[in-house]
């Protein structure tokens, strides 16, 4: 058993997101074969990642406020405090808080077994694409 030391809170870097958001590792890589990762993730109202993949999916588990999440060419959809979203692999995506919420998810996935990338990062999500809610 290992008690692992409090991190520090991180600022998303703006290449990543837009907005205000701030991270704060739960479970970081560890030896070998465990490949899980857990963040929990706080996004200011209107702040949301970046389109972005990932190698072996995501899990999203919403904790408190109000969010929205989108894969490509999908509908904008609504997150609220309990939901679980999952995203397979390969599914361009983008998620972060409403408009006028806070949002705080726990964002969990596993790093590939080949030690590649675990997520690409594409393009800011524009205005027009995170306003267009059904």
């Amino acid at each position: 058993m290992q008690l692992e030391p409090r991190r520090p809170s991180t600022k998303g870097p703006a290449h990543m997101f837009t907005g205000d958001v701030w991270f704060e590792v739960i479970a970081a890589p560890q030896p070998a074969p465990s490949r899980m990762r857990v963040n929990a993730v706080h996004f200011a109202p209107g702040a949301r990642t970046a389109w972005h993949v990932h190698a072996v999916g995501q899990t999203l588990h919403v904790t408190e406020g109000y969010g929205l999440i989108q894969s490509r060419g999908g509908d904008v959809l609504t997150m609220r405090p309990g939901d679980t979203v999952y995203t397979p692999p390969g599914e361009w995506h983008w998620h972060g808080a409403a408009p006028d919420n806070l949002m705080t998810h726990l964002a969990m996935w596993e790093a590939p077994p080949d030690d590649g990338a675990e997520a690409d990062w594409g393009e800011l999500v524009t205005d027009e694409e995170y306003g267009a809610r059904p």
